[in-house]
């Protein structure tokens, strides 16, 4: 699973591409009614993504995203300083618990798949 947040100067969304053992690709893509920092918008979309794999059954995952400080700090290479940070860390960690393996990975801008946020 691919994921991504965007923040624009009216909204923010998340984006999310799953990619099948088959090469079967799954986007979806979420828009935030509320106001949100970039690193928010990139928790919620790691979030969302968990969310959906486990309601579609998936019971292991390789997660890459192009934010370094949400993978730092559900990886435990980083403190979570701010309280808001903090508590979506908390739900990540909840919702690992869900998977039999799951993977974190950082990745660049540039090696982010396009139309992960189309």
């Amino acid at each position: 699973m691919y994921f991504d947040g965007s923040l624009m100067k009216t909204r923010a969304g998340v984006g999310l591409l799953f990619v099948s053992s088959l090469g079967v690709h799954m986007r979806y893509t979420v828009r935030l009614h509320f106001t949100a920092s970039n690193n928010v918008a990139e928790y919620k979309a790691l979030v969302n993504g968990l969310q959906v794999a486990i309601e579609l059954g998936v019971r292991c995952l390789d997660v890459w995203g192009d934010s370094q400080l949400v993978v730092d700090q559900v990886m435990k290479e980083s403190n979570c300083l701010d309280p808001k940070m903090e508590a979506y860390c908390k739900l990540v960690r909840r919702l690992e618990d869900k998977f039999d393996g799951l993977k974190l990975n950082h990745i660049t801008r540039k090696q982010s798949p396009s139309g992960v946020l189309q």
